[in-house]
């Protein structure tokens, strides 16, 4: 049928199992569950390495969407934010997530805010640890009001 070609039979070769998310089934990663986090500067200009910039619990869907409940904002200024994440290599992570900022009568508009996570899951799958920006705009969403850099760790929360 085709000049130059030959057909062969296919066999099948059985290889020893290698943990990869990619034999997992669809939609699941490392990353998915609920995280009890920290953020704490490292790097900066004007903010000492080891200040604490916020605490909270994070969800990471197996949909590639993140929410974040942050402890060191007051509800009244926007304590819950949302994000996106994508694998970039085993248990390897990055996340895109943008915040609503207001003031402290929770009445006034700062801006948005950008923060951007690269971690990497342990072996055990209960703890990351990466590092993270964040940078807060004002209304018209380019001027920089702070840019503060640092490493962000996850302990997964578990059912039981």
């Amino acid at each position: 049928m085709f000049p130059g070609f030959k057909l062969m039979p296919a066999s099948f070769v059985q290889t020893a199992a290698v943990e990869d998310e990619t034999a997992l089934p669809e939609n699941t990663y490392a990353i998915t569950g609920l995280w009890k986090i920290t953020l704490t500067a490292k790097g900066n200009t004007g903010i000492k390495d080891g200040t604490p910039i916020d605490f909270g619990y994070q969800t990471w869907h197996e949909d590639g969407t993140e929410l974040l409940n942050s402890g060191g904002r007051p509800p009244l200024t926007s304590s819950f934010c949302m994000g996106v994440w994508e694998r970039t290599s085993y248990h390897h992570y990055v996340l895109n997530h943008v915040t609503l900022s207001w003031d402290s009568t929770g009445t006034v508009f700062v801006g948005p805010g950008n923060i951007k996570e690269e971690v990497v899951v342990d072996d055990t799958k209960n703890h990351f640890a990466g590092t993270f920006e964040i940078i807060q705009y004002a209304t018209d969403e380019k001027t920089v009001l702070a840019d503060v850099k640092g490493v962000v760790a996850g302990e997964r929360i578990t059912a039981r």
